[in-house]
């Protein structure tokens, strides 16, 4: 790093907690050249006039002793004090101006603060220890010569004069040189220990919107998951019972003239399976307004005290148990449907069977709506580790297809349903013209 625009610490409140390079910036956006505040401007000048004066005096104090006019050396000495002002800009450029004037006993401000702002910086630390030193050095130099010609004409204690003036002349470097660059360092420490901090302040912050942006896109992809599961449960309900409605429909307006005990058969039909499809959709609805959170307590009750949250239960939805009752509502609308089990029938769990018994309806209604007429058979085997399912339907045998409107997502529901238990779906048209259905549900969630 350059050692002639090394930065330099504000001086004022707050200790030199202004980082370098972002106050340096600041400081030239701002049109104060190097000074990052208006007040840090007034400080080195009122330092560099105190010190003009004090080197001015003692300037023309030496100047009188060399045989110099004072004048010259006061007006050498204002130029020297001056110098201070460049203090956060050239720090090293000063220490040396204080190390030429040693030999004159002048600039004693000058040594001091220069010090200190040479430690402050970011000039490396070996330079400022060479500065430090060589100051020491000239400055017990010229103590020992002071005090040597002090005490050349005093007669008594000639031979402890060389070792009691070193031991002064070494306090008194040590002493002019130490503090300043002890609290240079010191405040320059707390600088670097202030801008870690921000960084890390900073970091922190970062990362926290970036925890606040995946939350929101949790949020949001768990509100779509929601809402497609909401439709796909819409779908099933819906379709399959109303496809039957529209079936029972079309066969009550063809046979209520010629069997009217057919036709109030089926019109009792068309009543349970729409008291089926309402009850239902009231299930549904129930299970969305207990899924609300309650609402928060008054603030003047007390808080109750904190219990183990309860495990979540299982969705309520239709079992295996009544696949044989959704075949035979098939059959009662005219399909000719087979069902088979294999394996010893056991619980699988609520949400497995649901899904395994909505993919059976889902294929049983795409029969009524594409395949009037055909033959299905249902296939349901109980297998060790899974639950398989298999609907086939053979061709279509003429009847006329009721007019029933598809949104075209039933094969799509059945396929998210069972691919989020980790299971296997495949569905696609069969050799003879009919199609062809299977599903496999993992008793272990995948």
């Amino acid at each position: 790093m350059s050692t002639t625009g090394a930065h330099v610490p504000d001086d004022g409140a707050g200790g030199g907690a202004a980082s370098g390079p972002t106050a340096a910036a600041a400081a030239h956006r701002s049109g104060w050249w190097w000074w990052p505040r208006r007040r840090s401007l007034l400080l080195d000048l009122l330092l560099a006039a105190v010190s003009a004066i004090e080197c001015a005096f003692e300037g023309g104090t030496f100047a009188d002793r060399i045989g110099v006019l004072p004048g010259i050396g006061a007006l050498l000495g204002v130029l020297v004090g001056s110098v201070l002002v460049l203090r956060r800009r050239w720090p090293v450029a000063v220490v040396l101006v204080g190390i030429a004037m040693t030999p004159a006993q002048t600039g004693f401000l000058l040594s001091l603060v220069g010090l200190y702002t040479l430690a402050a910086s970011e000039v490396p630390r070996r330079i400022t220890a060479a500065l430090a030193g060589m100051n020491g050095f000239g400055t017990m130099l010229v103590a020992v010569i002071q005090f040597q010609d002090n005490l050349k004409d005093s007669p008594d204690g000639s031979g402890l004069r060389m070792p009691l003036t070193l031991f002064v002349s070494v306090l008194m470097a040590l002493g002019l040189t130490g503090p300043p660059v002890l609290l240079g360092l010191y405040v320059r420490a707390r600088r670097r220990l202030v801008e870690s901090l921000r960084e890390r302040a900073d970091g922190l912050e970062r990362e926290l919107e970036l925890l606040a942006e995946k939350a929101a896109e949790r949020a949001e992809r768990a509100r779509a998951e929601e809402r497609t599961r909401i439709a796909r449960d819409m779908h099933d309900v819906v379709a399959h019972r109303v496809s039957l409605m529209v079936v029972h429909a079309a066969a009550l307006k063809a046979v209520v003239l010629k069997d009217p005990g057919k036709a109030s058969a089926s019109a009792e039909m068309l009543g349970d399976l729409g008291r089926q499809a309402l009850t239902e959709l009231r299930q549904m609805l129930g299970v969305l307004r207990t899924s609300e959170a309650p609402a928060a307590a008054p603030s003047a009750a007390p808080a109750p005290a904190p219990v183990a949250p309860a495990p979540e239960p299982e969705e309520e939805g239709p079992t295996l148990a009544r696949l044989a009752a959704l075949v035979e509502e098939s059959q009662a609308a005219g399909m000719g449907v087979e069902l088979t089990v294999e394996g010893a029938q056991r619980p699988c769990g609520a949400r497995i069977e649901a899904t395994v018994y909505r993919v059976v309806q889902e294929a049983l209604t795409n029969v009524h709506k594409h395949a009037a007429g055909a033959k299905a058979v249902v296939r349901l085997a109980y297998r060790e580790a899974e639950v398989a399912v298999l609907i086939t339907n053979g061709p279509s045998d003429g009847t006329p297809v009721a007019a029933l409107p598809s949104g075209g997502h039933g094969l799509l529901g059945m396929r998210e349903r069972v691919t989020s238990h980790g299971g296997g779906f495949a569905a696609g048209p069969t050799p003879d013209g009919g199609f062809r259905v299977s599903a496999m549900v993992p008793l272990t969630p995948a």
